[in-house]
């Protein structure tokens, strides 16, 4: 019989985060500039030269997290080190804009997500919280430029693809862009205590969760036409899509309801909203994943689930075991429900079993549904293990009694 760590001890949530920070740092440090964001299981670069937005935004919240916590001057240097080279490499001279992906300094994708531009908020947010005073001003400036270009007052959420010129406007809607942008403003008004961060996390938290849900069998669908009705093809030949997967997400349900936690603990004292449906919320969409998307013969949620709710996609992905055991552990804190303590823990021995690469640090990205992997890339572009250090920290502030910013 395995023999398992206390999952509900936080100083096995951080001794496991400062592990996972071991597989990145020093080796992520470019000296030229940046971050090396292709990394192989043992650790080994094995592309130096290729910068994508997510991993150089996510870097610096895991050196800014890592810091906070663990109070190393090194974390400090490689946070400096990654804000320096987002402000100077992916951001436009004008400041309208940052490029998707650099090869080198060069622009190779220079569309502008907002799912990429809501983590340059997430990033300076968090740059900020860790001491980086010179990032502080930034945050208004990412705020302001999601809000001339993506957000849209009529929706009440943001638009998620331009030109880099901006001159034309992407029809998709998609409603991940607006998840990690609730994220974000959630960090914001952490970091600032400005209203209308939260103010505006609460509206796209509100019409996303519920509003849209209404149109998609009381769930949150991914994919969405210009008028914000559901598209239920789209990339429906592509179902391993990044950051556009075809069908229902388990792992975005559950992600959704660790925000709509967050935003509750954020929000009773300052919103004068009706804050009554974030709960329940929260709790319909947890119930759907775990019941719906876990796999009873070998274990972990599976990625994605049709329109029917059936499994379509039985790849097990890193950052749906994570986030899931996050929301897990909120929702036990919240409601005193031991099921939920049930699922944490089932989620953490699946996690530790077939994910956490003991020896050399970090999570296996993917695995196929008998618990395979698929490759020996541990981090593409995109990982850098933000998910997974995240839901750590996340867990630790739920087990210490306060709400992680």
């Amino acid at each position: 019989m395995t023999t398992f760590p206390n999952f509900r001890s936080p100083d096995v949530l951080l001794d496991h985060a400062r592990h996972t920070m071991r597989f990145y740092h020093p080796r992520a440090i470019d000296p030229a500039g940046g971050m090396y964001h292709y990394f192989k299981d043992d650790g080994a670069v094995y592309d130096a030269s290729h910068r994508h937005l997510v991993s150089s935004t996510r870097f610096v919240f895991t050196y800014a997290m890592a810091y906070r916590h663990f109070g190393d001057p090194a974390y400090r240097e490689g946070l400096t080190h990654a804000v320096r080279f987002l402000r100077e490499s992916h951001r436009a001279p004008d400041g309208d804009g940052y490029a998707w992906m650099l090869d080198g300094r060069t622009i190779e994708d220079g569309t502008q997500h907002a799912y990429g531009e809501a983590f340059v908020l997430l990033a300076y947010a968090h740059a900020t919280m860790g001491g980086l005073e010179e990032a502080r001003p930034w945050i208004a400036e990412a705020f302001e430029l999601m809000e001339k270009r993506f957000w849209n007052a009529a929706d009440g959420l943001y638009a998620d693809e331009a030109s880099q010129d901006w001159r034309e406007l992407s029809t998709y809607r998609g409603q991940n862009a607006n998840m990690h942008a609730c994220e974000a403003l959630l960090a914001a008004h952490a970091a600032t205590g400005e209203r209308r961060y939260i103010e505006r996390a609460y509206t796209v938290a509100y019409n996303i969760t519920q509003r849209q849900a209404e149109r998609c069998g009381g769930l949150v669908w991914e994919h969405y036409d210009t008028n914000w009705q559901p598209d239920w093809t789209f990339n429906i030949d592509d179902p391993e899509n990044l950051f556009r997967p075809w069908g229902y997400q388990p792992g975005h349900f559950t992600e959704w309801a660790k925000l709509l936690l967050q935003l509750e603990a954020r929000g009773k004292d300052v919103l004068e909203h009706d804050l009554g449906w974030l709960l329940p919320t929260a709790e319909k969409l947890f119930k759907v994943a775990v019941e719906k998307g876990w796999d009873p013969e070998y274990g972990g949620l599976c990625y994605s689930l049709a329109p029917d709710l059936t499994v379509c996609d039985f790849h097990k992905y890193f950052w749906v075991q994570a986030e899931s055991a996050a929301a897990a552990a909120m929702l036990a804190a919240r409601t005193g429900n031991a099921e939920y303590w049930t699922w944490y823990d089932r989620l953490w021995e699946y996690s530790w079993t077939h994910f956490v690469d003991h020896q050399h640090g970090a999570w296996y990205r993917i695995l196929d549904r008998e618990n395979r992997k698929l490759s020996d890339e541990k981090s593409p572009a995109g990982k850098v293990d933000y998910h997974t250090m995240g839901a750590a920290y996340d867990i630790v502030a739920v087990l210490k009694g306060g709400a992680r910013a």
